[in-house]
């Protein structure tokens, strides 16, 4: 071969790696966008749902004196509003008071015409048998009992009644004092000042609605960082006879694997959430209601978890963490950075004893495959656990109906934390083949 045609070939081979990194880089670009904004996306999901617990707590709620306070008065207060006295009703009390009436009559005559021992009582007697006839009084019961009937339904006494009934009310939900009404006021206060809002229904409505939308932008992001991954991956079987190209390959591609690794990491990657939707009841034929009330949430990333329990004052929970965070991200990270040294290191690097056990080693006490598995099987037995626990809760009778519902879930952060386990595999397996065609690093 002449010095000209070996000047073209390793232009030719220099050009194609530059294209190669350009076209590695773009995608490189694309995924710490995406990632970038994924965990920006999760840190604010996280944020809003600990701010709607929080506010739709069961403790500030279906367990709160002062919101059952409001309710109940509520219906006793439309009751004494809707007060009034029907045909039928009228014609019974009536009833109820001409026999008081008839009654009272016959207890004082028959107290009158007692044997009187005293002159008084003898002169009372008498006058009393002359002028009185009780079986005239006996028949103006009647009219007296529709005057008195009268009398207590006119507008005025009606309204003088409902006054009194609800000042009564009143008085009751003064005496009436929860000790979390402060702490509510203030936490709701803040909330709808930091949302934007007048009142617990708005924030609801608003929450929802912005949660809704993150929940969908975040897995848009997830899955657009799997394509840059899936795209690279079909770049390397395109160019997987280009032995002089497969290094560069390789180095991008470890730099596709750390955001992977990095974003798996920040971003949740289990969320669970426990509610009871709806509590109605019946009282005084109103109907009395309680929803979303939340019964339990907790939304953790994994180095949300490692955290969580390096903080326990228990030893084993401490042990826990270190040993998650020493073979789930230290260890991980310490393997892509000798990987590349073996790469791109000289041939006394490559053959670091070190070195060569990081990364030919050092795989089988790699434990973030070991961690899929234990997020999933976390997932499925707290979703079975909840489920179970919450049907107990469902209740249907004609006096009260509850529903609950159970928002367990897995993340966005969970899908790219599987996607870096599936790529530092396909990566490890072209080291392995890499290794049998170049002498220096075997």
């Amino acid at each position: 071969m002449t010095t000209q045609q070996t000047n073209t070939t390793t232009t030719k081979f220099g050009l194609a790696k530059i294209l190669l990194i350009l076209g590695l880089g773009i995608l490189l670009c694309g995924e710490v966008y995406f990632g970038y904004h994924l965990d920006l996306l999760s840190t604010e999901q996280e944020q809003i749902k600990e701010d709607y617990s929080m506010s739709n707590n069961i403790t500030f709620g279906l367990f709160s004196l002062d919101q059952w306070r409001e309710r109940i008065a509520a219906v006793v207060d439309r009751q004494v509003t809707d007060y009034h006295v029907s045909p039928a009703q009228k014609k019974a009390l009536q009833k109820k008071v001409e026999q008081q009436l008839s009654g009272m009559i016959t207890t004082i005559v028959k107290e009158v015409n007692k044997p009187q021992k005293s002159v008084a009582g003898k002169l009372k007697k008498f006058a009393f048998n002359q002028f009185v006839d009780p079986k005239d009084l006996q028949e103006q019961v009647p009219s007296f009992a529709k005057t008195i009937v009268d009398k207590v339904n006119s507008p005025k006494s009606v309204r003088r009644l409902k006054n009194v009934a609800s000042s009564k009310i009143d008085q009751l939900e003064k005496a009436t004092y929860d000790s979390t009404s402060v702490a509510y006021n203030q936490v709701t206060k803040s909330l709808y000042k930091k949302y934007h809002v007048a009142n617990g229904e708005d924030f609801n409505k608003e929450v929802t609605t912005h949660l809704a939308a993150i929940r969908k932008v975040s897995y848009n992001y997830a899955y657009a960082m799997l394509g840059c991954v899936v795209l690279a991956m079909i770049l390397w079987w395109i160019l997987r006879n280009k032995r002089e190209l497969q290094k560069t390959l390789f180095i991008m591609s470890l730099f596709l694997l750390f955001t992977l690794l990095a974003v798996g990491m920040t971003s949740s990657i289990i969320e669970v959430d426990a509610r009871i939707q709806t509590l109605n009841f019946m009282l005084m034929d109103q109907k009395v209601s309680f929803e979303n009330q939340v019964l339990f949430f907790q939304s953790k990333s994994i180095m949300g978890i490692v955290q969580t329990l390096i903080e326990q004052p228990k030893p084993d929970a401490v042990l826990v963490g270190v040993l998650i965070m020493l073979f789930v991200i230290i260890l991980p990270l310490l393997r892509m950075i000798a990987k590349g040294i073996v790469i791109l290191g000289s041939e006394k690097l490559a053959q670091n004893k070190v070195i060569k056990y990081l990364t030919f080693e050092l795989g089988k006490w790699d434990m973030a495959d070991v961690m899929v598995v234990g997020v999933a099987m976390t997932y499925i037995g707290l979703n079975g656990i909840l489920k179970s626990q919450l049907s107990n809760l469902n209740i249907s009778n004609e006096f009260l109906k509850t529903t609950t519902v159970n928002y367990t879930s897995l993340q966005p952060g969970y899908i790219i934390f599987v996607g870096y386990v599936a790529f530092e595999m396909v990566l490890t397996y072209r080291l392995n083949r890499i290794k049998k065609d170049d002498p220096l690093i075997s």
